[in-house]
């Protein structure tokens, strides 16, 4: 089961500022069917609730915490709170963490920063420019941007790689093992980023004979890498046209042509991805190619999360 670290409020706790939550169904009953939370708020932990709204005031380039009323510097309470509750996530084998969007500690891109009264633009909450550096190549998102689905696929696609890798890590004994994972994720990544997926054979190719420890230590560092990039209609065609290569001998041209227009269709936008995912996965059950049954990128994720059933899941 995945653990996720989750603002607290997206999970329903009523620590907002006013006494609320504000519940995200498809992290509570979607991804919670997989995952186990790991909730944080350091708002909360440094000025209880209900409290007084603050904001970020830049002073000479420095951040204070203010609160919007009293305007007291509260600063060094909300720098005591984003410490503890790093701490906290650090603990903890967690393989992705959600933030609340515009939040002055959890907004990721989404939190307003003022200079005296006047907006300076959006950045990163101080918690979410905390977890950005001490969380590399790791899946990091906020719910508002979970609305869209291609982030929310890329996303969760991301966390289900990410747990895999950890996994491995943990419990990898011989080069076999680094072999087998790497030919199971072969077309995801070649989803992701071409070059990297290049680079991360010829890792475990290991001509230069180093050792398992050090093998597996380079290859996951390039395979969490690899799989932060987003993916790409485009190069998600590539991946299809390569799976479709597959099956030139059983297929009669008349089918081969049905499958490259399904193909085209999904590239035109007019099909989901599910559609060209179900004929692959059908063809490779019927004619046993048990190497593509065993590619992650047919099914990264439980099928149930449905999030190649839109259209709007590629860019």
């Amino acid at each position: 089961m995945l653990k996720i670290a989750v603002s607290a409020c997206l999970l329903g706790e009523p620590i907002r500022y006013d006494k609320t939550g504000q519940r995200d169904r498809f992290i509570t009953d979607k991804l919670g069917k997989y995952a186990s939370f790991i909730p944080f708020c350091p708002e909360h932990l440094a000025f209880g609730t209900p409290r007084e709204t603050i904001r970020i005031v830049l002073d000479n380039e420095h951040k204070k915490v203010i609160t919007v009323f009293s305007k007291n510097d509260v600063t060094e309470a909300m720098n005591e709170a984003v410490e503890h509750e790093l701490r906290k996530i650090q603990s903890e084998p967690i393989c992705g963490i959600i933030l609340k969007s515009k939040s002055p500690s959890c907004g990721l891109g989404s939190t307003k920063y003022y200079s005296g009264a006047m907006s300076e633009g959006k950045k990163d909450g101080l918690f979410a420019f905390t977890c950005k550096e001490h969380f590399v190549d790791f899946p990091i998102e906020e719910e508002a941007r979970l609305i869209d689905p291609w982030l929310r696929e890329n996303f969760v696609m991301q966390l289900f790689a990410y747990e895999d890798a950890m996994k491995l890590q943990k419990n990898i004994q011989t080069m076999q093992e680094l072999v087998s994972f790497h030919t199971a994720y072969k077309f995801l990544l070649q989803s992701k980023h071409e070059a990297n997926y290049r680079l991360l054979g010829k890792i475990v190719a290991n001509h230069a004979k180093k050792s398992l420890h050090d093998v597996t230590h380079d290859y996951l560092a390039l395979f969490k890498k690899t799989i932060a990039h987003k993916g790409s209609i485009g190069k998600t065609v590539n991946v299809l046209q390569h799976m479709v290569g597959f099956f030139k001998k059983e297929l009669t041209s008349a089918e081969k042509q049905e499958l490259h227009l399904q193909i085209e269709e999904f590239r035109d936008e007019i099909v989901p991805l599910i559609a060209v995912m179900n004929t692959v996965e059908f063809l490779a059950k019927k004619y046993n190619t048990t190497y593509l049954l065993g590619q992650k990128f047919l099914n990264p994720y439980p099928k149930d999360l449905a999030l190649r059933s839109v259209i709007q899941e590629g860019k």
